[in-house]
């Protein structure tokens, strides 16, 4: 099944940074072969369920391993039935319409 998600991970503890720590997470999707689009407050992630969720395993699991012993995430999910949806086919319904 094709997901498209919204990822806000935040390590707790340690540097007020966490740039460095968000960096290795965009790594780790690229390096998986996900279409990721970093914003402000977090990442968006498109790609089959099964791969999306292993990835984001492994950002946590990567960020633990860089020193901060807890972490945050809130997740949003989106999955279509009807048809297949991109992250791109989403903004540019939106952006259409400007």
């Amino acid at each position: 099944m094709k997901v498209n998600i919204d990822l806000c991970l935040i390590p707790m503890g340690g540097d007020v940074s966490v740039s460095s720590e968000i960096a290795q997470c965009q790594k780790i999707f690229a390096g998986r072969g996900l279409v990721h689009r970093l914003h402000a407050y977090g990442t968006n992630v498109e790609g089959e369920w099964d791969e999306v969720m292993a990835a984001v395993k492994a950002c946590h699991q990567e960020v633990h391993n860089m020193g901060r012993a807890r972490i945050t995430s809130t997740l949003k999910i989106g999955t279509r039935t009807d048809r297949e949806q991109s992250l791109d086919d989403k903004v540019s319904s939106v952006t259409e319409k400007l």
